[in-house]
């Protein structure tokens, strides 16, 4: 199995790049965000890659880092999701911006790749929630206050979350809000003191 390139760029393809390796073009499927960090025909590159061996063809898949290939085989573990999709979602969202959008149970930003309807999207957050802050930089107080029902959150900031839904935020931006309101007043802060704070980091 092939794990890594490292090669000359020969030319590029809607969707694919074909890296010289030594004089053998090797065609790499890549997300729209990997080939756009990929330098001009010509020059040198490297690419962690994933292969995918099937009865009727083998086909490489390249990335820019480890943690982009890393979330292109999570995401094919939920089922609906095959390359195309994770390739289309790994487009639109940064591995870090993707781990945060599951941790916060964000099904709208998920959506936004093509291919990747609403139902697609709440099982992609519900399966990999747990899987998430380990796969990015996601801050553990955010992961810890996502969802309709954060376990183990001081029932302050869940009240804090409820009262900044009331007033028309979304679910994620609320608990983006109380978790950094957390971060600087303290884990006994009250409700209402999380709320104004939470409401200077909505209007920032």
């Amino acid at each position: 199995m092939i794990g890594k390139l490292k090669g000359l760029i020969d030319s590029y393809g809607e969707d694919f790049v074909i890296l010289d390796v030594n004089g053998v073009g090797y065609v790499v499927h890549c997300s729209t965000r990997t080939l756009q960090k990929l330098p001009r025909v010509g020059e040198a590159s490297a690419l962690a890659i994933e292969t995918q061996v099937r009865e009727d063809s083998i086909r490489l898949f390249g990335f820019a880092t480890e943690s982009e290939r890393d979330w292109f085989r999570l995401l094919q573990s939920v089922q609906g999701v095959g390359a195309k999709v994770a390739l289309a979602i790994l487009s639109i969202l940064p591995a870090n911006d993707l781990a945060s959008a599951i941790a916060m149970q964000d099904k709208a930003t998920v959506s936004r790749a093509p291919g990747v309807g609403p139902k697609l999207a709440a099982r992609i957050v519900a399966e990999l929630k747990d899987k998430a802050p380990a796969f990015g930089a996601v801050d553990p107080a955010l992961a810890r206050l996502s969802g309709e029902e954060p376990e183990g959150a001081p029932s302050a900031a869940r009240d804090a979350i409820s009262a900044l839904v009331n007033l028309g935020y979304g679910r994620p931006q609320a608990a983006a809000a109380v978790a950094a309101s957390l971060k600087q007043l303290g884990e006994a802060a009250e409700a209402s003191a999380l709320i104004r704070q939470g409401l200077r980091e909505l209007a920032r």
